[in-house]
């Protein structure tokens, strides 16, 4: 039997890496990836485009595998292709020929300008000085969406077929003050952690309000569904009925980084000692396949 506590064997491509885990436990970061590829294209700086990078979200966790976790992180920027989108969240404005997928014409993140691939920053900024062909946008699907949804997809999978039961952490980061074209709550001021599980319905409620005390205890505020309940990631893995509980983390990026030079501060080593804490004690929890028993935890 394998040491829960053995780094676990890495696999890597030019889109995604994946470290696997032996438990339950499975995290992914999809927004922390900060390789630009060349075919990218954008009008506006690279330095802009890097303050939507979910920066440091994948340093944050990387003690993950040592304690058997299994660690998705994307490497691709998400201002180039976002995989916590759906792949019906086309923006057609951001298009010069037409799309011949579905289109999910009420998405409220497309409206924003931030759907599969993003037509503008949190603050309106323009990315692209002009319009995209088809053919480019279905490259970034097959070169980056696809890979890192289907790494995912093999990690729960595989976590399910050890353990029968799984814990699946999408990781994120967010500005202390929301943009205004980030959410539909503009100039929000974030509290230090929002949990996500769509309302209870990716995650037993008792799982999301188990962490919700943990950081509470560790002197953090935290919102639960407000202003983010999570997307794409948590609603296409979070299945509570059938023991797959998926919640999405947010953390405010004050806590542990400069958001202008974009530089840890002096909170990035007691940010990441709470969430070692945290998924140590996930990990420690001799019935965690009994997601009701945290009712009287």
């Amino acid at each position: 039997m394998q040491d829960r506590r053995t780094p676990a064997a890495t696999q890597a491509d030019d889109a995604v890496t994946c470290a696997e885990g032996t438990t339950a436990l499975v995290l992914d970061s999809p927004h922390s990836g900060s390789n630009y590829p060349a075919d990218f294209k954008h009008a506006c700086s690279r330095t802009a485009l890097r303050e939507a990078e979910d920066t440091f979200v994948d340093a944050l966790w990387d003690f993950a595998p040592t304690h058997g976790a299994t660690l998705v992180c994307a490497q691709f920027p998400r201002t180039y292709i976002d995989a916590n989108r759906a792949l019906d969240e086309i923006d057609t404005e951001l298009l010069n020929g037409p799309w011949e997928g579905p289109i999910n014409h009420a998405s409220a993140k497309v409206r924003l300008g931030k759907g599969l691939v993003w037509r503008k920053l949190d603050n309106g900024t323009p990315i692209y000085g002009e319009r995209l062909s088809p053919d480019m946008l279905q490259a970034r699907i097959d070169g980056c969406w696809v890979p890192y949804h289907a790494a995912v997809e093999r990690a729960i999978e595989a976590a399910a077929r050890r353990k029968g039961f799984v814990i699946h952490l999408n990781c994120h980061s967010m500005p202390a003050r929301g943009g205004e074209f980030s959410t539909d709550f503009p100039g929000i001021l974030h509290d230090d952690f929002v949990l996500g599980d769509r309302d209870g319905s990716t995650a037993d409620p008792a799982l999301t309000r188990w962490i919700e005390r943990f950081l509470n205890s560790r002197g953090n505020t935290v919102s639960l569904n407000y202003p983010y309940k999570g997307v794409e990631l948590v609603k296409r893995h979070g299945d509570p009925g059938r023991r797959r509980h998926s919640i999405q983390i947010e953390i405010n990026k004050r806590l542990y980084m400069n958001e202008k030079t974009l530089a840890p501060n002096e909170g990035f080593a007691q940010v990441q000692q709470v969430l070692r804490e945290l998924t140590e004690t996930l990990l420690g929890w001799d019935g965690f396949s009994d997601i009701s028993a945290l009712r009287s935890s």
